[in-house]
């Protein structure tokens, strides 16, 4: 999970674009003059076939951040590429091709995926708001994220190394000097390695091991193991940047929202599975038996959290790089 939330997202993605369209679009006169304002809802027609103001409206729903003086020039645009697509659809037709087997199970296979995303976002659309003790309590328990927030510069090294190697390689790194100096030791024992830099902010950073570089100071390295060998995490320098309660309540609450919503979906999926009478056949039948009899030999226990993952405790961070001065 990811603390960057697109804020405002239903009010934007539905809102905004009607406006824009409605004043771009459909309220061609100044003057408020019925006979404009009755004017037909066609935009274009194309042969036969005519192209409507909701249509173009329809597309502009799904482009984000679209300003205000920039819907004349959108809804041509989109008007334009509708044009091009009934021309090819008319054709299409002509030649049978919206009765080809594999177009018709494409066409299926999206009413399908329409119609039950439908279904769930109408579902998600029940999770209340946080109130604000909620959104309190929240702020209160992510430091990292807002009070204590940091913007953090790391270094990056991914190893490519075997199990037994990663020992030695954990010790090398709390032993070096600085960075440059495990480098160079990568490079005399001919260790496959990769290396990057990047400037991350605490939201940007997962949030299962944000807890982790929270922890760190300038200058110690982290250690995550891969499943090729090793990752070494250097956080070269940071700065303070804190945020307070109300620059990110908006933030909080869309994301709490969504979190209720993805509960929802998730619970009443649950739920319709364990109503449903759910037969498998053939191959799928035998698969279904295997993982149903592997079942009992999963722990009972919840799994661990990713933040204690391996990598993400206190000593797998090397305190010995001296890089900071």
């Amino acid at each position: 999970m990811n603390m960057s939330i697109s804020i405002s997202k239903v009010g934007l993605r539905r809102c905004l674009p009607l406006a824009v369209v409605a004043a771009a679009v459909v309220l061609v006169g100044c003057g408020g003059e019925k006979k404009e304002k009755a004017a037909s809802q066609t935009a274009a027609k194309v042969n036969k076939d005519e192209i409507t103001v909701h249509q173009i409206n329809f597309v502009l729903q799904q482009q984000r951040n679209l300003r205000p003086e920039q819907a004349d020039a959108a809804s041509r645009q989109v008007l334009e590429r509708l044009i091009d697509q009934q021309l090819a659809l008319q054709k299409a037709e002509e030649q049978k091709l919206d009765r080809d087997p594999r177009v018709v199970q494409q066409l299926e296979a999206a009413r399908r995926e329409v119609i039950s995303r439908a279904y769930l976002e109408k579902l998600g659309e029940a999770a209340p708001k946080p109130g604000p003790e909620e959104i309190q309590k929240y702020y209160d328990e992510k430091p990292a994220l807002f009070r204590e927030r940091r913007i953090y510069q790391i270094q990056e090294i991914g190893i490519e190394a075997k199990p037994e190697q990663v020992p030695e390689l954990r010790e090398r790194l709390g032993a070096a000097k600085n960075i440059q100096d495990f480098v160079e030791y990568l490079k005399a024992n001919d260790i496959r390695f990769a290396g990057n830099q990047a400037v991350r902010a605490a939201e940007q950073l997962p949030l299962n091991s944000l807890d982790a570089f929270a922890r760190m100071k300038d200058g110690q390295a982290m250690v995550v193991p891969t499943a090729t060998g090793m990752q070494v995490i250097v956080l070269a320098g940071s700065r303070m940047q804190p945020v307070t309660l109300e620059q990110a309540r908006p933030a909080i609450e869309a994301f709490i929202v969504n979190e209720r919503r993805r509960k929802l979906v998730e619970d009443d999926v649950k739920a319709m599975r364990a109503a449903a009478k759910i037969e498998y056949v053939g191959k799928f039948a035998e698969a279904a038996a295997s993982a149903a009899a592997a079942k009992p030999a999963a722990p009972s226990a919840p799994a661990a959290p990713a933040a204690s993952a391996p990598g993400m405790s206190e000593a797998d961070i090397s305190k010995g790089l001296g890089l900071k001065k």
